[in-house]
Order: C-alpha cells, then sequence, then structure tokens
C-alpha cells in the first residue's frame, strides 16, 4: 500500500473523502496492517496507535474505523481544501510519516 519515498515518509495512493465528526481515519483492518508493517520493528506491539499521514499541505492524526471502507482515507470536511482535494471523493497521493518522523509531528504540534 505504501512505498519508501524519503528519510520521513512512505508514499502511497488513497481515495480521499471528507467526514463530518473532525476526525481522519483509515479502514480499521488495513489501519492495522500499516501498523505492524511500519511501526512494528520499533518495539510497538500494538496496533491501534494513530498513523500520522499527510494530503497536500496537512497533517492527520489517523485513526481506525471499521466503517471506511478500504482503501479510502477520511478527513475532516473543512481540511479538503489544505488537502489539495477538489472534487472527494478523490485518488490522491498520501504520505505516511515514519516512526521517527511522526514522533517528532507529535512533539511539536504538528497533528
Amino acid at each position: 500500500m505504501f512505498e519508501v519515498f524519503s528519510t520521513g515518509y512512505y508514499l502511497g495512493r488513497l481515495y480521499v473523502e471528507p467526514s463530518d465528526d473532525g476526525t481522519a481515519a483509515l479502514q480499521r483492518r488495513q489501519h492495522e496492517r500499516v501498523n505492524e508493517q511500519v511501526y512494528a520493528g520499533e518495539g510497538l506491539a500494538r496496533t491501534d496507535y494513530p498513523l500520522v499521514m499527510k494530503v497536500g499541505t496537512r497533517h492527520y492524526r489517523v485513526e481506525g474505523d471499521a466503517d471506511v471502507p478500504a482503501n479510502t482515507l477520511v478527513v475532516p470536511r473543512e481540511t479538503l481544501d489544505e488537502a489539495g482535494v477538489d472534487n472527494p471523493p478523490a485518488l490522491a497521493e498520501v504520505l505516511l510519516a515514519r516512526p521517527d518522523h511522526a514522533r517528532r509531528l507529535f512533539e511539536v504540534g504538528a497533528v
């Protein structure tokens, strides 16, 4: 789903859709699988930690949600402009923060 892009991110493509509940989410099973693949080597056993994803200029704290369709990232409707999503649902490049970068983004309050 994601491939190495840079020292800070993996790159993938997901459909981006608006959410009216103010949260960003990925389908729960995909969220767990990505969590295992990306963070398992970092000594984390849990797969429910939030992922950090970036669409356009906006970073999101992404949770797992069973109601989200596969291969879809839902983001708060009010952030669609920052994400560069004009006509959702739209297939978009999504950056997934690598563990060290995600940690830094949490520490500085970017997500």
